[in-house]
Parts: structure tokens; sequence; C-alpha cells
């Protein structure tokens, strides 16, 4: 290994040192471990240093092909506690802030659908709601009309019919009646449901 390959190796890994100290804050960051079971605290650790060494080797492997020194160590080492020693507590503050930043991001787009979309769908089915009712208010009050006006052109006619009716011998009634009292049960009916209907709609 050449010198410039032992000092590139000796850089890198003083990074390492420093990114596995900011990686470990953001880890317990995020982790809050007395939140968390053991067993998924444990788990976690596990992959998290599975991971570091991971990312270490891959660098390791891109500048010296993988060779592992004594001094990678100790470079690892010395990253680290330059990292704790002068990044730290800003590294800390600016991890507040971007974790800051991202959730006023996220509740303002959370709002915004909201306002913008939820909001402007809920008052529209409103809308569309109170417009059938309408409808569906003057077609019954339509109905009652018709019915009222029907009643009223029948009227002479019933009385006619009635007085026609007397004068017709009891042996010609008995057919006609079974017909006027199914028409009229038809009639009943129909006033009955038209008068539910609009008991609903008054409520």
């Amino acid at each position: 290994m050449s010198l410039t390959t032992q000092l590139q190796t000796m850089l890198a890994m003083i990074g390492m040192g420093s990114w596995v100290g900011a990686a470990l804050d953001t880890y317990g960051r995020f982790l809050q471990r007395s939140k968390r079971a053991r067993l998924i605290v444990f788990v976690n650790d596990i992959l998290f240093w599975l991971l570091q060494s991971l990312i270490i080797f891959y660098v390791l492997l891109l500048i010296n092909e993988g060779e592992l020194r004594f001094y990678i160590f100790l470079a690892i080492l010395c990253g680290y506690a330059a990292y704790q020693s002068l990044f730290r507590s800003t590294y800390l503050k600016l991890l507040e802030l971007t974790i800051r930043f991202f959730t006023a991001l996220y509740r303002f787009i959370v709002r915004t659908c909201y306002y913008v979309i939820i909001q402007p769908i809920r008052w529209l089915f409103r809308l569309l709601l109170l417009t059938l009712l309408l409808l569906c208010k003057i077609v019954v009050l339509i109905l009652k009309t018709l019915y009222r006006c029907v009643v009223l052109l029948l009227k002479p006619i019933c009385t006619l019919g009635k007085w026609i009716w007397m004068i017709v011998p009891l042996k010609w009634r008995k057919p006609f009646a079974k017909i006027f009292h199914q028409l009229a049960g038809v009639i009943r009916k129909g006033k009955n449901m038209i008068i539910r209907w609009s008991s609903k709609f008054r409520k």
C-alpha cells in the first residue's frame, strides 16, 4: 500500500469515525430508548451497528481494496473523538432544527390538504345533500298539490256517481262494488304513502 493510499485511508476513516458519532446521535434521537421495548431496542442496535460496519467496509473497499490495518481502528476512534469534542453540540442543534422544520412542513401539508381538498369536498357533499332534500320536498309538494287537485276535480264526479249508484238496482251493484272497493284501497295506500313522505321531509 502506497503512502498516498495510506493517507487517504487515514482521512477517510477519521471521517467515518465522525460519521459514526453523528449517526449514533441521530439513531438515539429517533429511537427514544426509554419509550421502546427492550427486544425492539436490541434488534435495532444490532441492525444499526451492522449497517455502520457495512458502510465503513464499503468506503474502505473503495479506497484500499478492503485492507485492514491497526491504524484504521485508531483513525475511526480519533474521528469519533473529534466529533464528540468539536461537532456534537452543533450537529445536535442542527438536527433539532431539521426535525422541527420537517415536522412543521408535514403539518403545513396536512392542513393544506385538509382545507384545500377535504373541506371543499365536505361542503360540496352537504350542498348536494341539501339540494337533494329540497328537490324531494318539492316533489312531495307537487304530488300533494296534484292529489288535492285530483280530489277537487273528482268530487263532482264522485257526487254524481253516488247519485247514479243510488239509482242502480241492488243486483247490479255487486260486480261494481268489488272494483270500487279495490280502487278505494289503492287510493288510500297512495294517500298514506304521500303523507308519510311529507312527514319525513318535514323533520
